[in-house]
């Protein structure tokens, strides 16, 4: 009998998900899926290198599992942020940077948002949105506010609702690599290039909840 290892079938599997639009393999399902398949050869944390490369390039398309709210279509997305550190006069120094991202249609720079599906929490539509266009994963913090914007594009109503998240890792390859550009830079540079209002309040948000974390000392302390 032909002997297959857990490593062959989960390529075989995140493979045939690709046939199926939409699909979205995490770390925590595969984690979760392959100790019941194989329970005797698991052991710890099984995500090897390269299929996690594979499930990174898997995103979702089209709209048929989009959340409504009263005719509102209900968007989520991050602020990606990390601390760098500096030197000052010799005095290290750590700069609260965020990440932003080109935008589709190639016009200003913006923060990673999608629509919230019916099959998922408002914090994993966030974390997803932010993988599949940013690259970059990590923690998603406390909600920072809602908005209800207009879009340019479709003329209809969004509610949308923005988190933080410390990015833990950056990744080489993501679903949007082809389409967008992204970028680190400065709270400042951020709010000059971002041409949306509602993000740019999203961030004063999260400017002042980093500053009185600062101010306990519990600032996240994660760099690169």
């Amino acid at each position: 009998m032909l002997s297959v290892s857990p490593y062959h079938s989960a390529f075989s599997l995140v493979s045939s998900a690709k046939g199926f639009m939409g699909l979205f393999i995490s770390r925590q399902l595969t984690n979760k899926l392959i100790p019941v398949l194989y329970p005797k050869k698991y052991h710890g944390s099984f995500f090897p290198k390269q299929l996690e490369k594979m499930v990174c390039l898997v995103s979702r398309t089209g709209r048929q599992l989009q959340r409504y709210d009263k005719g509102c279509r209900l968007v989520v997305g991050c602020i990606p942020y990390r601390y760098r550190t500096t030197n000052v006069d010799g005095t290290p120094n750590k700069e609260l940077e965020v990440l932003v991202i080109s935008a589709q249609n190639g016009h200003g720079m913006l923060f990673p948002k999608g629509g919230w599906e019916i099959d998922e929490s408002m914090e994993q539509a966030a974390s997803r949105e932010t993988l599949e266009e940013a690259g970059v994963v990590g923690n998603v913090e406390k909600n920072l506010g809602k908005w209800r914007y207009k879009s340019k594009r479709q003329s209809t109503i969004h509610e949308g609702y923005m988190f933080p998240l410390h990015v833990t890792k950056q990744l080489e390859d993501w679903p949007e690599k082809n389409i967008r550009k992204r970028r680190w830079m400065s709270v400042a540079e951020a709010k000059e290039i971002c041409p949306h209002s509602w993000m740019k309040e999203a961030l004063d948000e999260l400017v002042s909840r980093q500053s009185q974390l600062q101010l306990s000392g519990d600032e996240s302390s994660c760099t690169f």
